[in-house]
């Protein structure tokens, strides 16, 4: 196998077309076999197979720097920088990252994976190489979905204004997570690809200069006319009325005509966009045929999962949003170029005109729901955790300064696991106990997550509703609560309280089930609505000799301490409070229960830190 060859990118540089393409061919079958064993990001890989090779062939890195937005592009680039013994541990704890990471490979730069972000760093990184005297090309890739992102509008409009030397790769698949909700790239491919336009356009020019003695400036009279219609009939003027040079639409498979445009391109002294057009998938059938997403996460399905009840808290929110919106013309759905992770795909199909995917713009989206909610709609922005750090001002200044009545549904909260520190949803009950009026959920169960939408719809403020992507297994007898009311869901004697969060109830019973082995009765509450503490369980943790408080999130200003202080500032209490939670770091790749548990998250940890903190009691007092 040629690719058993390549250890380094100088490696690609004596390969012929031929040997080329078969290495092409290679890294496809490499990179199905791995993902289908680990998971990972199948479709965008397949799809910059060519361009990767290209690139690596075209620029001396790490010395030129090569960026990638949204990293789940990069697998191919770690491959040809020496990783290729590391894939059997992809997105697994302590094996290869699933996106750049700059602890692998002195070619990584950027470990940042949420997209949108990858022009302003190549801005930076310009500027710096200018200011310290270093010929050193940046080139930044990006695709046509990243580019509905406001930071890269914003990195754009400041590359034009500066001049800066940076090589943009728009790598145009025509879709992000979903199909891309953009008319840029659409509209330059569909004019520049026309054979009509082209030809028409050429056999004019051609005529007009053999007329006699006006060939000339009749030539150059229909050439401005053209591009004056040109300006009219596309946006190709786009980038260039910012100041940045465009090239293109080519082929993104074709390894030839991508160097050419790359060496060309670099030879331009300032900002430039090189258009290529990929196939997202390309090469794997089932990734080809995937109409919605192109295989673009793949799912390992191992005989532990494939126990997992079918009912998820994703299908929970699906099927209650469809209910709640049957009823009320008013709810309208928002989502950010996840309409399929976020569950909502049926709601599209059922209600297309209530159904606004903004794109990968979550500070839009936010803003745009504040709009609707001003004009009487009843809102629901669904996104992951993570994403929703990405619109926290809107959340807060937007709708939470105008008491609005939006509606957020935070998929993936908490430990989420392979996809490493950048998906962690941890920041979520933190940020969103600092707005003001915002009512914050935390659903323990599936089952909570319907009553609690439909809470959420009636109230005349802001909402959020917080969900982890994993299902925790609870007693079938849990069942759910009411209205804003908070659960006593096991009694004790009087020794330890429990606020258990969210998913982590399941854990706080099963730690309750181990300290009872050993004589230790231990009351667990599910406070369900964080944000506005239930005065009944307030007063029930007074009579206890120890409060504990437990969620999948940030210890330090997240929904322990906000508990702990509505207890001490409303109640008077002296009652000793242990929190448990997330620490102050970025947590590496892993199984989620496997990360929860070696931050003392599972049963064991929860037991033995409620042992701890008794025996601690204990010698104080002695």
């Amino acid at each position: 196998m040629i690719l058993d060859s390549i250890h380094c990118p100088e490696d690609l540089r004596g390969l012929s077309t031929d040997e080329l393409n078969e290495l092409s061919e290679e890294i496809r079958q490499f990179i199905v076999a791995a993902v289908t064993t680990t998971g990972g990001h199948l479709g965008s890989n397949l799809g910059v197979v060519e361009l990767t090779l290209a690139l690596h062939r075209t620029f001396d890195s790490p010395r030129d720097v090569l960026l990638w937005d949204t990293g789940h592009q990069a697998y191919v680039h770690k491959l040809v920088t020496g990783r290729k013994d590391s894939f059997d541990r992809l997105r697994q704890a302590g094996g290869l990252s699933g996106y750049p990471n700059r602890a692998e490979s002195e070619h990584d730069w950027i470990e940042n994976s949420h997209a949108s972000t990858v022009l302003s760093y190549a801005h930076g990184l310009a500027s710096a190489f200018e200011l310290q005297g270093q010929d050193r090309q940046v080139v930044a890739v990006i695709g046509d979905g990243a580019l509905t992102g406001g930071l890269a509008y914003e990195a754009l409009n400041n590359l034009g204004h500066s001049g800066k030397r940076v090589l943009i790769v728009l790598n145009d698949n025509g879709r992000s997570y979903a199909p891309t909700v953009s008319h840029l790239s659409s509209s330059l491919t569909q004019l520049r690809l026309n054979p009509s336009y082209v030809q028409a356009r050429q056999r004019i020019r051609h005529l007009l200069r053999e007329i006699p003695g006006v060939g000339d400036l009749a030539y150059s009279s229909v050439h401005g006319l053209t591009s004056a219609l040109r300006e009219v009939v596309t946006p190709h003027t786009f980038f260039e009325a910012l100041g940045i040079r465009y090239a293109g639409p080519i082929d993104g498979h074709d390894i030839a005509g991508v160097e050419q445009a790359l060496a060309n391109a670099r030879e331009w002294p300032g900002p430039i966009v090189v258009h290529v057009l990929t196939k997202k998938g390309r090469g794997y059938a089932p990734a080809e045929d995937d109409d919605v997403q192109r295989l673009h996460d793949v799912k390992v399905v191992t005989a532990a999962s494939q126990s997992i009840p079918p009912t998820t808290y994703t299908h929970a929110f699906t099927r209650s949003l469809l209910r709640l919106a049957e009823g009320d013309s008013r709810v309208t759905a928002i989502t950010a170029a996840m309409p399929g992770p976020t569950g909502l795909l049926p709601f599209e199909a059922r209600f297309p005109t209530r159904f606004f995917d903004v794109g990968i713009a979550e500070q839009h989206a936010v803003t745009a729901a504040a709009g609707m909610a001003m004009a009487g709609l009843r809102p629901v922005v669904a996104v992951y955790s993570t994403f929703f750090t990405r619109a926290f001002d809107q959340a807060n200044l937007d709708v939470g300064l105008h008491g609005l009545p939006v509606v957020f549904v935070l998929d993936r909260a908490g430990i989420t696991g392979d996809d490493g520190p950048s998906h962690h949803g941890v920041l979520d009950l933190a940020l969103g106990l600092t707005i003001p009026g915002m009512t914050v959920f935390a659903p323990s169960s599936a089952a909570e997550v319907e009553v609690m939408l439909e809470e959420a719809l009636k109230l005349d403020g802001p909402a959020m509703i917080r969900f982890p992507k994993t299902l925790p297994t609870l007693p079938a007898d849990t069942g759910t609560g009411e209205g804003l009311s908070a659960r006593k869901v096991r009694a004790g004697d009087g020794s330890v309280c429990v606020f258990a969060v969210g998913k982590m109830l399941a854990v706080a019973l099963d730690a309750a089930d181990l300290l009872a082995e050993e004589g230790i009765s231990v009351t667990v509450w599910d406070p369900r609505v964080v944000s506005l503490p239930d005065p009944v369980m307030l007063a029930d943790a007074l009579r206890h000799e120890l409060l504990v408080t437990v969620e999948d999130g940030v210890r330090f200003g997240g929904a322990g301490m906000f508990l702990a202080d509505a207890l001490r500032n409303g109640w008077s209490s002296t009652v000793p409070a242990v929190h448990l939670g997330t620490p102050r770091a970025f947590l590496a790749q892993g199984h989620p229960e496997d990360i929860l548990a070696s931050l003392g998250l599972d049963r064991t940890g929860v037991a033995g830190a409620i042992r701890d903190a008794r025996l601690a009691q204990v010698d104080h007092r002695s």
